[in-house]
């Protein structure tokens, strides 16, 4: 009974962080503009610079990966999570994963969030900076070269499993290494559509200028 209020308090945490709509919030404020009305009514960071252009989408883009990387480096170390199973790297694990929930099935907008892919950034950002740099190394690459997001995420998100793999020197015990196999498969199974676009060749190429809104 002693690790149930730990593990409640950590998940609660970690999924009202990532929850937090901010693509949905700065989008009302600033140009009164609910982007789940417009482009691929997704409130991911994506869709925001889409429809808003980068002086709003950039800042969600920021946001997102920081309700990501905050409570998993903030959480494990409260007192009250001391008796966590697994100490500090069980408890930011569990909170990483469910900051990644909260923001693909938000309660702040209806269940229906974004794909994951920033908070899964900052979640990275916080537990192992290895596997992010090699994230954020693919994603800009294949970006740069294809102009596909949903390409350069999932490629990007095959490359930080293996490196945390790697980094675990292959160790299948290791919490990390299936922190991200889950948080990589979460990735790619929210591009799944995406995925069957570029496979029919009817994927959007992604504009560094925004296409306003649609």
């Amino acid at each position: 009974m002693g690790a149930i209020l730990p593990i409640l308090t950590a998940v609660a945490a970690g999924y009202l962080s990532g929850a937090l709509p901010f693509g949905v919030w700065l989008g009302r404020a600033l140009r009164g503009v609910d982007v789940r009305e417009h482009g691929s009514r997704n409130l991911g960071a994506t869709n925001v610079y889409r429809v808003l252009g980068p002086g709003i989408g950039i800042p969600t883009l920021l946001l997102d990966v920081l309700k990501g990387a905050l409570p998993t480096w903030i959480v494990p170390s409260l007192p009250a999570l001391a008796g966590f199973p697994g100490g500090r790297e069980g408890c930011a694990v569990t909170v990483g994963l469910a900051a990644v929930a909260g923001h693909i099935w938000t309660c702040f907008a209806g269940f229906k969030g974004g794909k994951g892919v920033a908070t899964t950034l900052g979640v990275l950002l916080a537990l192992a900076p290895a596997a992010f740099g090699a994230f954020v190394a693919v994603f800009v690459a294949a970006v740069a070269i294809t102009r596909y997001i949903s390409l350069g995420s999932v490629l990007g998100s095959l490359a930080f499993t293996a490196t945390l793999a790697w980094r675990s020197g292959w160790d299948a015990r290791s919490p990390l290494l299936w922190t991200g196999v889950a948080l990589a498969s979460l990735v790619i199974a929210r591009h799944r559509e995406n995925l069957h676009r570029l496979w029919r060749g009817e994927e959007r190429r992604f504009s560094f200028k925004g296409e306003g809104p649609a």
